[in-house]
This record gives C-alpha cells, sequence and structure tokens, in this order.
C-alpha cells in the first residue's frame, strides 16, 4: 500500500459497523419472508453465504485489508517478513506502538462475513425442516473454527457461544471456553459428517480444493483439531491429550498427503503489496535461517534482492529498526513465486506432519514416532514446493542459522541464538527436539504468519529477533516481544461492558504485552 492512510477512515467505519451492537438484531434474527418455494431451494439459499466465509478466513480482496488483516500483524511479528516502509514516521506495529486502525481488520472480517454467514446457514437449515441440511451447518461451522481460532489468538477472549442469541450476542467467552467451543464443533463435524460421505451438494459452492469431497472435509476437520489441541499443550495437557488422540484414532483420517488450499479467483494479495506497493521484504529471520541451512525453499519463498549493492543475494530486513524512508530497504528481498496465482493456503500437509511429530514428543497414543514425522514433514514441504534434495538436507548435520548482518546499518547486526541443526537428534532433551520440529514447521507453513506468530508465542521457537525500536510506551517488553492485540476501538464504543468483562478474563492489562491464555511462558515441558 502506497499511502496505507488514505483507507484508515474507512477501516474506522467498517469495523464500527461489524462491531456495533446496535446490529445484533439484525445478525440474530431468523431470515423473514421465506416461502416454501424458497424453502425448496434451500441448497442454494444455504450455498451462497459460503462464499463470504471461504473468502474471509483470510481477507483476499483488496489487497490492503489483506495487509491490515495478516501483513501488518502475524506475517510481520511472526518474523516471515518486514515492511520496508516507515508507515506512520515509524511508529508502528512494527515499533510495538500498535496501530488501533489497523488492528481491527480481524475482527471486522471474521465477525461481518463469517460469524454471521454461519448462524444464516443454521437458520435457514433450521427454517426448512430438512435433516439432510444438518451437513451444510457442520461444514459451515469447520470454516467458523478455522477463521475464529485465529481471531481467538490475536485477541484473546472473543464472542462466540453466545453469538447466535441477540440477547446475549455482545458477550465474551474467556479463550478458553472458546477453544472448548471449537473442539465441541469440530468433534460433531466430524462424526456427523460421515452419515453424508459420497454426496455431492456441497460441490458447487465449495472454494476449496476437496471439491465437495464430505470425506476430505473431515479429513481436514481432523487434522484442524490436531492443531488446537497443539496449540493448548502447555496450558491444558490434559484436554490436549484428550483431542489431540481423538483426532489421531478418528476413522476421518489426516490431512498428510494433500493441502488445503482456496481457489479465490483473486490474486494472492501479497502479489500486490510486495509487488506492486513494495512494502513487503524477507525478515530478517527468514534470511538468518535459509540461507544458513543452504535451503532451497529460498528461490521459491523469495526473489533475489533488486539492490546492485546486494548482489543478487536474498537479503531480509529486520523488524522494529529505525526507517526513514522505503528508498532504505525497498530493494531487498521481495515475495516470491509461493504466492503466485489464484489460491490461498489453510493448512499443509506438513504442518499435519510437524503436529505428529510433537504429538509423539508429547507421548500421545497414535502419534508414531517423531523423527519419522518430522522428516516426513520437510519431505512434504519440499514436495509441495517442488524442490529436490531433501534426503541430503535431512542428513545436513552442521549447517546452522546464519547471523543477521544489516546491509546498511551494523546497528542492526544480531546473532542468531542457537545453532539448531537440521538431520533430526532424536537423543537430544525434549525441548531440542521441539526447536527442530517448530523450526522446521516454520519453514513450511510461509507465508502464514498468524499461525507461525502463534507458535512462536507458544514455544518460543524459532529465535524472533527482539526490535530495536521500541514505541510501546512500555507496554510490551522488548525481549519478550508482542504477545496479542488490544481489543478493537468498534467493540470498545459500542460493547463497552462486554469489553470490560472480557478485559477480566485476560492474565493482565488490555495490551500488546498481556499472555493470551494459552501463551503461558513458561517451559515446554
Amino acid at each position: 500500500m502506497k499511502k496505507i492512510y488514505k483507507y484508515l477512515l474507512a477501516s474506522f467505519m467498517v469495523i464500527g459497523f461489524a462491531s456495533c451492537t446496535d446490529d445484533f438484531e439484525n445478525i440474530n434474527t431468523n431470515p423473514h419472508g421465506i416461502t416454501e418455494e424458497s424453502l425448496r431451494q434451500m441448497n442454494n439459499n444455504v450455498g451462497n453465504e459460503f462464499g463470504p466465509m471461504f473468502l474471509n478466513v483470510f481477507n483476499v480482496t483488496p489487497a490492503w485489508n489483506y495487509q491490515l488483516q495478516q501483513g501488518l500483524m502475524g506475517d510481520v511479528f511472526s518474523g516471515y517478513m518486514t515492511a520496508p516502509t516507515p508507515f506512520a514516521g515509524n511508529v508502528n506495529n512494527q515499533t510495538y506502538a500498535l496501530v488501533d486502525g489497523w488492528n481491527g481488520f480481524p475482527w471486522s472480517d471474521a465477525y461481518g462475513n463469517v460469524m454471521p454467514q454461519a448462524l444464516n446457514v443454521k437458520n435457514a437449515v433450521d427454517l426448512s425442516g430438512d435433516p439432510n441440511g444438518a451437513k451444510f451447518v457442520h461444514l459451515a461451522n469447520i470454516i467458523k473454527v478455522t477463521a475464529m481460532h485465529r481471531v481467538a489468538d490475536i485477541y484473546g477472549p472473543i464472542r462466540y457461544t453466545k453469538f447466535n442469541d441477540f440477547a446475549t450476542t455482545g458477550e465474551y467467552d474467556p479463550q478458553d471456553v472458546a477453544y472448548q467451543a471449537f473442539f465441541n464443533d469440530l468433534g460433531e463435524a466430524i462424526n456427523a459428517l460421515e452419515a453424508f460421505e459420497g454426496e455431492g451438494q456441497f460441490m458447487p459452492f465449495d472454494m476449496s480444493n476437496l471439491a465437495g469431497d464430505i470425506a476430505l472435509w473431515r479429513q481436514f476437520a481432523n487434522s484442524l483439531r490436531l492443531r488446537l489441541a497443539i496449540r493448548i499443550s502447555k496450558v491444558n495437557p490434559t484436554l490436549a491429550k484428550t483431542q489431540g488422540e481423538l483426532s489421531l484414532a478418528n476413522n476421518a483420517g489426516l490431512m498428510e498427503s494433500s493441502d488445503m488450499v482456496i481457489n479465490t479467483g483473486f490474486p494472492h494479495p501479497i502479489t500486490v503489496i510486495s509487488g506492486s506497493w513494495g512494502d513487503i521484504r524477507m525478515g530478517a529471520e527468514m534470511e538468518s535461517i535459509l540461507t544458513g541451512y543452504n535451503d532451497d525453499r529460498i528461490e521459491t519463498y523469495f526473489n533475489p534482492s533488486e539492490d546492485e549493492s546486494l548482489a543478487g543475494n536474498y537479503k531480509g530486513i529486520r523488524m522494529g529498526i529505525d526507517i526513514s524512508a522505503k528508498s532504505e530497504y525497498g530493494d531487498h528481498a521481495s515475495i516470491g513465486s509461493v504466492i503466485d496465482g489464484e489460491t490461498l493456503t489453510w493448512m499443509t500437509a506438513a504442518e499435519v506432519h510437524f503436529l505428529k511429530a510433537e504429538a509423539a514428543l508429547r507421548g500421545w497414543s497414535g502419534a508414531g514416532n517423531a523423527k519419522t514425522n518430522y522428516e516426513a514433514g520437510v519431505t512434504a514441504s519440499f514436495t509441495q514446493h517442488g524442490i529436490g534434495g531433501v534426503t541430503e538436507y535431512l542428513a545436513d548435520n552442521v549447517s546452522i542459522p546464519a547471523d543477521f548482518v544489516d546491509a546498511l546499518n551494523s546497528n542492526n547486526d544480531i546473532a542468531y541464538a542457537s545453532d539448531v541443526k537440521i538431520a533430526y537428534n532424536d537423543a537430544g532433551t525434549n525441548e531440542e527436539q521441539l526447536e527442530q520440529i517448530i523450526t522446521q514447521k516454520w519453514i513450511a507453513m510461509f507465508p502464514d504468519g498468524q499461525e507461525a506468530w502463534s507458535e512462536f508465542r507458544r514455544t518460543g521457537y524459532p529465535r524472533i529477533f527482539p526490535v530495536v525500536v521500541n514505541n510501546s510506551g512500555g507496554d510490551i517488553d522488548t525481549n519478550i516481544q508482542v504477545r496479542r492485540i488490544n481489543f478493537v476501538e468498534g467493540e470498545v464504543n459500542t460493547n463497552g461492558d462486554n469489553v470490560s468483562t472480557a478485559v477480566s478474563y485476560l492474565s493482565g492489562p488490555d495490551h500488546g504485552g498481556t499472555r493470551l491464555w494459552w501463551d503461558t511462558g513458561g517451559p515446554n515441558f
């Protein structure tokens, strides 16, 4: 985005509209004027609600919306990317001066285009009285959980279990309550959809590569359940193990040989943000890890730097440094062919293998062997991106992440704080093995910075560099780094009492330095 501020007024308006409690009755009242004839066309009525849901787990258009939903949050906080643009005089998210006008978009996208649509599906099915319509409710709930766990992992407490009732729709759930509801919705969907396997009614409305195959949707939901089980493994190991083992044993299977990809019909928004606007570049951590490992995925993830002085090297930018103009770092490595086309990935087979690797490390039944799963995850990632040489890569027990050297200012240089290697060390401590698993998982999930940021907050891996410039006013500790985003202004202004209650569910003040429920800050084992 060349001038991000021309969108800020629109941002406030969108957030206010999506969050305003004055609109709760419209959102939560059953549809009116539905005739018997239209009920016979329920599939189309219901199907029309899925498009907005598919396009707003990640908002794909306009590109500036994605940039505010994810690009200037998870994508940069994770170490994946850094903006060379000093927005607002370099007083912005990257220097921990969290910008309310930016940070409400994950909320407004979810509450404007996911939660109401899922409710509309439920209402239409309830009105129809057709028991076969239940499959649409369960499919909508799978997408809803996909979207809403990401929202919860940004803010903490969210409006979820009480959203469908007008009297309570403005009330928040503590994050642990929301997660239990996620597990409930996924479990019900996985079990109930088995009866609908082989039916093709969802095919016309499915924007994913699953092409309406209910068996594959069960598999995706089961894989998502495993992701969420691992997410809470430190804060509630008993529930995590229970839910994880349900996934590992379920006849739905896991998504181990294919990725979950959405065919959006729009260019990936990062192609605009990186290519047309020049507003995002390789992160310093990506440079350190990929170049240190001599990892050929770098050629797919990034383009060589255009700055002639960098001699075609892949050069990243450290987040939270002193930047006065885009021209300083604008010719560093841009985002590569991984974002070509009109698709967007929700989950990869590689991630599932890494989830199983950690589950095995934690002793969960049915997870298999940690090393075997780790190597399968790396292999799946190489296969996904058409990269050869994985056998040699997995045997490398020498290469380590490189120290970062800033191309322009040595004050930004920093040593990588670990000598974590590629070849799996199954004789290492659980902590050492986990660092290997999460580091490779982090590489494989690119460019989904939201998931990468969540995993960094949960585990401390990989080693994300602290900012040099911290404009948080003391709210965010430089070394602990940003942990969450504060509640959005539209909610504070229109749903203030419930926001106050939601703040009481947090472990500290409503700012970016307060940890989420699953972000314990304690040891991983």
